[in-house]
């Protein structure tokens, strides 16, 4: 006697955004998720760190009993490239507001092996559910107003180095005190500001800040060195959902040595709330 599973699409529908479905993903057997790692989030050829975390924050939202993303740990092994990949989702652990779970994601070698590209470890809860109290000393990043801020295509100044696709899927607009790179004038500082928003306007949810995280230029632009700087480890702390309208994210790096930076990130929203915060490690761009 046979079982089946009848194959559901999770993330998207009629009418949804370009990120819905390009994080879409397909339930093939208990745990395990069908997906295709879209070309539009690519940088050079490789595919954006933090479109393939909410890729695999969807597969993992889906597969536990909790709907949201808390912390999330990914650890990038190999380069993944646009076409077919499978998720694997495993549950740690369940308890009353937080269950945590595992996933892989794996494409194929040309001899049909699979190949592990990120593996990532998961906390999710109930956003909604959480208290009210917030005692803080953060403070909104001071940027400039999104009118004085600029894009890839504003003025003269060229495109992003090694930018591609996924410029064509953000709205961003960078402090004009951190985008000395763009003129050949690099401020040293390792920062940067900026507002975020997705092209086609869908608003931010708990999801998308996982791309949010991984999504301005890297720091290592404004030290002077241009080129691909691949993440090693991400971790992404959501804090709470974020209200409608563009987002403020500032990234700072303080050190950078042995061929390595961390980049920490603030994303505040429109209400003034700080809604994520995210450290990476990554490999300085080889100049």
């Amino acid at each position: 006697m046979s079982t089946s599973i009848e194959t559901t699409t999770v993330g998207t529908d009629a009418g949804t955004s370009e990120f819905d479905r390009d994080t879409a993903v397909t339930l093939r057997a208990p745990g395990v998720y069908d997906a295709d790692l879209s070309a539009g989030w690519t940088i050079i050829s490789a595919v954006n760190g933090g479109y393939l975390l909410a890729l695999l924050g969807r597969a993992l939202g889906d597969h536990l009993p909790h709907p949201d993303p808390f912390t999330i740990s990914a650890h990038y092994l190999t380069p993944s490239v646009p076409g077919p990949a499978v998720i694997r989702t495993e549950t740690v652990r369940t308890g009353r507001t937080l269950s945590t779970g595992q996933a892989s994601l794996f494409q194929y070698a040309e001899d049909g092996t699979e190949v592990e590209r990120i593996r990532v470890l998961a906390s999710y809860g109930d956003l909604d559910a959480l208290p009210d109290d917030v005692r803080t000393s953060a403070t909104p990043p001071a940027i400039a107003p999104i009118d004085q801020c600029f894009g890839p295509a504003d003025g003269p100044r060229p495109p992003i180095p090694g930018s591609s696709a996924i410029t064509d899927r953000l709205a961003i607009k960078l402090d004009p005190a951190t985008v000395g790179w763009a003129i050949g004038a690099p401020s040293g500082k390792g920062e940067m500001r900026g507002w975020f928003a997705l092209a086609d306007g869908r608003e931010p949810d708990a999801l998308s800040l996982l791309l949010t995280v991984d999504a301005l230029p890297p720091t290592s632009f404004e030290l002077g060195l241009k080129g691909w700087t691949p993440t090693v480890e991400l971790t992404t702390h959501v804090r709470c959902r974020p209200a409608p309208g563009p987002l403020r994210v500032a990234i700072t790096t303080r050190n950078l040595a042995g061929g390595f930076l961390e980049e920490d990130a603030e994303v505040w929203d429109s209400a003034d709330r700080l809604v994520a915060q995210s450290r990476q490690l990554a490999r300085a761009p080889r100049g």
